[in-house]
């Protein structure tokens, strides 16, 4: 076992934490439902995100809207260095509800990435950005008369899975975990433990132990 630094700071979590590792630190803690199943794919980034929550909640509208965009700027405008917009749309491919407009926004406050459950546009626009976003797809279609943001900064789900305000999230190539505030010295702690015990696995398997006797050995796979 490595010593645990009394203070992991977000830098050292995206230095040497991922989104597998902290899931099964959860698995331990018997917290075995804190990655949605379905498909969040990568569009812009392959950096590791990772940061707290910022929450939307969108629904698809099918008559003319009054105001336009309001929540949703309200909501990148109340962004918060080192977070990260959850926009929890259901799924949702009714239209393109992040693009490079919301991006810049969301940027200009410190918001290191976004994680949407439907559509977004612009990719290649926010590609240039360097801005990672996590999505259902893509869509051509404006947000105007099709989604809006009906609530922001309260607890919301994908696919079960509930993020609140200011819960640690992680996401990757692997998919999203989030931590709960609740758990989150324990569940860093073992995962850091964790990656610290996989490196010396990986070095013994890689020197010519067989895979059986390194976990027996060690104890991790």
């Amino acid at each position: 076992m490595t010593d645990t630094p009394a203070q992991i700071t977000l830098s050292m979590m995206r230095e040497k934490l991922y989104a597998a590792v902290v899931c099964d630190a959860l698995d331990q803690l018997g917290y075995t439902h804190q990655s949605p199943r379905l498909p969040l794919m990568p569009y812009t980034s392959p950096v590791m995100l990772v940061g707290r929550c910022k929450t939307t909640l969108w629904a698809d509208m099918f008559h003319v809207d009054p105001n336009p965009y309001d929540l949703e700027l309200k909501a990148v405008d109340g962004c918060q260095p080192d977070d990260v917009l959850i926009a929890a749309a259901g799924g949702s491919q009714r239209s393109g509800i992040w693009g490079e407009l919301l991006t810049t926004a969301a940027r200009n406050r410190g918001c290191i990435g976004a994680i949407v459950d439907g559509a977004i546009r612009d990719v290649d626009k926010i590609a240039e950005l360097n801005f990672p976003v996590l999505a259902r797809g893509t869509c051509l279609y404006d947000s105007q008369n099709r989604q809006r943001v009906i609530d922001l900064d309260v607890p919301v789900e994908l696919d079960g899975v509930v993020f609140r305000p200011g819960d640690l999230v992680f996401a990757d190539r692997d998919g999203v975990v989030v931590v709960p505030r609740e758990i989150e010295h324990e569940a860093i702690a073992r995962a850091w433990e964790k990656v610290h015990a996989e490196n010396i696995t990986r070095d013994a398997i890689r020197a010519g132990m067989p895979a059986v006797a390194a976990y027996e050995k060690y104890g991790v796979l």
